[in-house]
């Protein structure tokens, strides 16, 4: 993923289904709401934290340097939502 439209595409759809899910266990939980909407809103901070790294690479004027520092971004995303979908697992246990 050496494209910035695309990367910045893949993190708005990753907070877009860990949202959906929130919502969906709020629905079925409704004793856990706390929990999940503050899960909802760690994860538009981590939106937010990968927008500002995805704005500003290291290097802006190596190409090279630019593709690996958002494969290396798109890595980091699917650990960082990767945990959150976890953590929304293990809440709703």
């Amino acid at each position: 993923m050496a494209n910035l439209r695309n990367l910045k595409k893949e993190i708005d759809y990753r907070l877009e289904e860990l949202v959906f899910d929130c919502d969906m266990a709020i629905c079925f939980q409704p004793s856990k709401e706390k929990e999940i909407f503050e899960l909802m809103q760690e994860g538009v901070a981590l939106r937010n934290a990968f927008y500002v790294k995805a704005n500003n690479p290291a290097e802006p004027h190596n190409r090279s340097l630019v593709r690996k520092h958002y494969a290396a971004l798109n890595c980091e995303m699917d650990d960082a939502f990767g945990k959150l979908f976890e953590k929304l697992s293990e809440i709703n246990k």
